[in-house]
């Protein structure tokens, strides 16, 4: 059965949802030590969180880009990501889903979230016709995040590093079963209604 166009899947708890990102090892190796991120870590700066392992691995070379050398999987309260789902903002206009372009726009400028929609990816990272969620914060979002969100960082750089040996090897399946185990991610389509159309 083919996956929805717009659905977050993600590795998550009970109390808890696993998000990625990539930074250079000044930010990445001591948020990962001390499970929260260091003081020239910017909280007035848009951070982009992405429940996607493959869109994360797309985005930072599998830990090979510059400045995205050290891979995190970071794990936040499902009610912090939740409240940053209801308080966003799609980051493009969308005809039919917006009134206009000018309240859009003010949605967005007030918005301490905004979604991105961008194609899913396979082990080999090319895109699949299904969608998977970016989500940035900005303002109080960025700072709720840091100081109140996180319940631990972990650096999965090593990971990532093996995981792409095995595709580079054409070892798909043993790739696979080294993946974070996502599914569905359980919030009702009325919560998402304002993020897509």
């Amino acid at each position: 059965m083919a996956e929805p166009k717009y659905q977050i899947r993600a590795q998550y708890t009970d109390s808890t949802v696993t998000v990625y990102q990539a930074y250079a090892p000044e930010i990445g190796l001591p948020a990962a030590r001390d499970g929260l991120f260091p003081a020239v870590w910017q909280r007035d700066r848009m951070t982009w969180i992405k429940p996607s392992f493959l869109w994360m691995m797309y985005r930072c070379g599998w830990g090979t880009k510059e400045g995205q050398e050290t891979v995190l999987a970071v794990e936040i309260t499902r009610e912090g990501f939740e409240w940053a789902l209801a308080h966003a903002c799609l980051s493009h206009y969308e005809r039919g889903l917006h009134a206009d372009r000018a309240i859009w726009k003010r949605q967005l400028k007030r918005a301490p979230a905004r979604v991105q929609w961008d194609p899913e990816r396979d082990l080999r990272l090319q895109p699949y016709p299904h969608r998977s969620l970016q989500l940035g914060l900005t303002g109080e979002a960025a700072h709720l995040y840091a100081d109140e969100w996180i319940v631990s960082v972990t650096d999965i750089t090593r990971l990532s590093h093996t995981i792409h040996t095995h595709v580079r090897e054409g070892d798909l399946g043993g790739a696979q079963q080294l993946l974070p185990h996502e599914r569905p991610y359980p919030v009702n389509d009325k919560s998402l209604a304002h993020l897509h159309q």
